[in-house]
């Protein structure tokens, strides 16, 4: 029996990070949906439970503005997450047009939950580098996104540059 080679990929596109990074990027977002899915979350869950949970009392226009989403998009998300019993909307006292969105003891129990499973995918993904080598792609791919979008700057960075 003849056995074939398996499909390679031409070098220009190995020696492309555009086409590298864009590749990875999809295996790797696939596989935290289906394991996320499978646990009965979605990445979207994920991003506004961190973000509630990161600062006890946002906003939905705060939230819809720091994930990149429309805000009638975040309705949707907020109400599942609420009838779920993960976080509680409330009139903010201060301007009564405004809701407050605040994680519940289980809204923070499952986060955990999601950032195990978010771990462990990247520690798959990744299990090809040593410690020193996912620090480095880490702090490099922090550099490129605090360049493209302000979001991923630290807190107290973001605050320094706006003043």
């Amino acid at each position: 029996m003849i056995q074939t080679p398996p499909p390679c990929i031409p070098s220009e596109l190995l020696e492309s990070t555009a086409f590298l990074l864009g590749r990875m990027g999809i295996k790797l977002k696939k596989r935290v949906m289906e394991d996320l899915e499978a646990a009965g979350f979605s990445p979207w869950d994920f991003g506004v439970l961190a973000l509630v949970a990161d600062r006890a009392c946002e906003t939905q226009a705060t939230i819809a503005d720091g994930l990149g989403l429309d805000r009638s998009q975040l309705v949707g998300m907020l109400d599942g997450l609420e009838e779920r019993g993960l976080i509680e909307r409330k009139r903010d006292p201060r301007d009564r047009r405004r809701h407050t969105v605040t994680a519940t003891g289980d809204g923070k129990r499952q986060l955990s939950r999601i950032r195990t499973i978010v771990k462990r995918v990247e520690d798959e993904f990744l299990a090809p580098l040593d410690a020193e080598s996912r620090e480095q792609l880490h702090a490099l791919l922090v550099q490129v996104a605090q360049y493209h979008d302000p979001r991923f700057s630290p807190a107290e960075q973001a605050l320094a540059a706006a003043v």
